[in-house]
């Protein structure tokens, strides 16, 4: 062994023979060459960190199949990597479009991308020359604080996959501000995993909608809790695994929330709504609808705090008795806007204490439907307590009278706007008294099915006209007739716009009235199928109205013709919108449509017109040159050929046939 341990060049070597007792043991030799041999002892082998060149070992070495076996053993793939080690090495890539790119490779790739969070990116800091050459960094950072990027979600589209990938690319783009979900029939694959990429990818979210998502429960809305504290818009409907824990986490970590809505949700109940007013002091905004656990508790709970300054809140189909509206009338100082609907235990006690809690000297817009506690006590005390209410909506309000209405009114000097609907014992002089009574600030009055109003023989007394009132709408009131519509034409001279839908029982000689009172000229008028209406009253509107009619509304009008579109095309050339579906009008009125000079008519509609024919091509191709939209539906007698050339030669238009 010593001349092993001693040689100085190859003579020291013995040229016969091996230099071991045991020369049976190949595995521990490699043959180098012809006389020389040399060991490697057995140890464990060691970690290779690059293949060896062939070029790299000289001489005439002989390698059989070992070199090519170890040269396959060094062919390791990135893959082989633990996910520590990718999550390092992504955390480090200089800039978004390179992690998107490598986002694109696989979906474990896609995932680790995912759960990288804004903070733990290494960014590599620039010299003031460089930012100042490529300004690129400083733009991301400035849209990254406003998140502007808006992205939707429904049915099979969305997934857990597509929600990392919007994750991960949208990060580099000013990071994505605002997310809706939209569950179907078909199913929603969203899951808790996917909000998770969203709350560690999107810190600048905004704005999170979800609604019939079976597949998230609280755990999810918790991860964006955590990871997006600058949420200010949640949405929440049909969602029946959420509850008042994951409501909880958003109320404690998103202390910019300014609008909540939650609807159908049943595991969210008083201890959610605590929690909102207690820690979501911007809260603006709120609307519950359907929750069957939220109750006087929840709602108190959220009016009462010190620092809650609520301005617009909708509570529909709740539990909720006279307390909570007692509680909303004494502590609601900033509330503007107030919707009720269908509150079955809400009685006439309730809407009495919140008008004389005299907390609700904002409100400007009140609005009740479906609550049978709406009475003339209760109105009457609302129009006290609420003097700066403006616009007033009451739908379905069945004991709701001519003397509850004209006591509000009274008190209500503010109103601008009324409107109701399906208030039967609403009459003829309940309506004049409201015009009497508000006839400095009313501006628009509507009435829809009504049926309580009907023509009488009233004497009116000797007042001035109402000179506000701009907005007149009576929609399917089978009992409003001529009587009324010339009252109303003598007490409001400044009409504009005029809505009468589906009166049978107004004729010519009822709205004539209308247009003689008219100074101010009407702007919108619709008559749709008023059948008693003819071609006088259209004429009339055409010849007095022209200079300031833009939108008029003939549908179902059997009785108008020709006769009314001459008149429109020589008088109205304002008119941008002009409906004649279902009248009695034919090619000749079309003809004269068009030769009339009618340079701003964007959208025409002759659907059921059966005496328009393939005649008035011509026509229509003149008319559009300025058209939009056309309607040709169930003219019987255009056939598909003519269809065809008006959709080759108005592209511009859009054709309905």
């Amino acid at each position: 062994m010593s001349k092993v341990l001693g040689f100085t060049g190859i003579d020291d070597f013995f040229p016969g023979g091996s230099i071991y007792a045991n020369p049976k043991e190949p595995s521990l030799l490699l043959s180098l060459g012809r006389h020389v041999d040399v060991y490697f002892p057995p140890q464990k082998r060691s970690r290779i960190s690059a293949p060896l060149e062939r070029s790299q070992i000289n001489g005439p070495f002989l390698f059989g199949g070992e070199w090519f076996e170890a040269e396959k053993k060094l062919q390791t793939s990135i893959e082989d990597l633990p996910d520590e080690c990718l999550f390092e090495i992504f955390r480090r890539l200089p800039g978004g479009q390179e992690r998107s790119s490598c986002a694109c490779v696989s979906k474990r790739w896609l995932w680790l991308l995912g759960y990288i969070c804004k903070d733990e990116i290494c960014s590599n800091k620039k010299t003031s020359y460089e930012s100042d050459v490529n300004g690129e960094e400083a733009d991301v950072e400035e849209l990254g604080g406003g998140g502007y990027l808006s992205r939707d979600l429904e049915g099979k589209k969305a997934n857990d996959v597509r929600l990392a990938a919007i994750a991960v690319g949208t990060a580099s783009r000013g990071g994505l501000g605002k997310l809706s979900i939209r569950g179907d029939n078909s199913g929603c694959a969203v899951t808790n995993v996917g909000l998770k990429a969203v709350a560690r990818g999107c810190p600048s979210l905004k704005a999170l909608s979800l609604w019939s998502v079976t597949t998230i429960d609280d755990e999810g809305l918790i991860e964006i809790a955590s990871g997006c504290p600058q949420l200010k818009k949640l949405d929440l409907c049909y969602c029946p695994t959420i509850s008042d824990k994951a409501l909880i986490a958003v109320a404690k970590n998103c202390p910019n929330l300014t609008e909540l809505s939650i609807e159908s949700c049943p595991r969210i109940g008083n201890e959610g709504l605590q929690a909102v007013g207690q820690f979501s002091t911007s809260l603006r905004s709120l609307s519950i609808k359907n929750c069957t656990c939220v109750g006087d508790q929840g709602i108190a709970s959220l009016f009462s705090s010190a620092s809650f300054s609520l301005t617009k809140v909708k509570l529909e189909a709740l539990p909720i008795s006279d307390l909570s509206l007692a509680v909303i009338g004494h502590y609601g100082k900033a509330v503007t806007d107030l919707a009720f609907k269908f509150l079955p235990n809400v009685s006439e006690k309730g809407f009495w204490l919140m008008g004389n809690g005299h907390g609700l000297q904002k409100l400007n817009s009140l609005s009740i439907a479906s609550c049978q506690g709406v009475t003339d006590i209760g109105l009457d005390a609302l129009g006290r307590g609420c003097p700066n209410l403006k616009h007033l909506y009451l739908c379905k309000s069945a004991f709701l009278s001519d003397y509850g209405l004209a006591s509000f009114s009274k008190a209500a000097l503010s109103l601008e706007s009324l409107k109701l609907e399906e208030c039967d014992r609403i009459t003829q002089l309940g309506i004049f008294g409201v015009i009497f009574n508000c006839c400095a600030e009313l501006k628009a009055l509507a009435l829809t099915s009504c049926f309580g109003i009907k023509d009488q023989n009233l004497v009116l007394p000797s007042v001035s006209p109402c000179q506000s009132l701009q907005s007149l709408s009576i929609r399917n009131c089978p009992g409003f007739g001529d009587a009324t519509m010339a009252l109303l034409g003598k007490l409001c001279p400044q009409l504009q716009y005029v809505e009468l839908s589906k009166l049978e029982g107004v004729t010519d000689a009822g709205f004539l009235p209308v247009l003689l009172n008219s100074e101010a000229g009407l702007v919108k008028v619709n008559l749709s199928h008023c059948i008693n209406l003819t071609d006088k009253v259209v004429s009339s509107i055409a010849n007095k109205h022209g200079l300031t009619l833009e939108v008029l509304n003939l549908d179902g009008c059997k009785k108008v013709s020709d006769v009314s579109l001459m008149a429109i095309a020589e008088n109205c050339p304002l008119i941008w919108d002009l409906d004649v579906s279902e009248s009695a009008i034919t090619d000749a009125g079309v003809t004269a449509l068009a030769g009339g000079g009618m340079f701003h008519l964007q959208i025409l509609s002759l659907s059921g017109c059966s005496l328009v024919s393939n005649k008035s091509l011509p026509a229509l191709r003149n008319l559009g040159e300025t058209l939009l939209g056309l309607n040709i539906r169930n003219c019987k007698a255009i056939n598909g050929r003519t269809i065809g050339k008006l959709v080759e030669r108005l592209w511009r238009c859009d054709i309905l046939s």
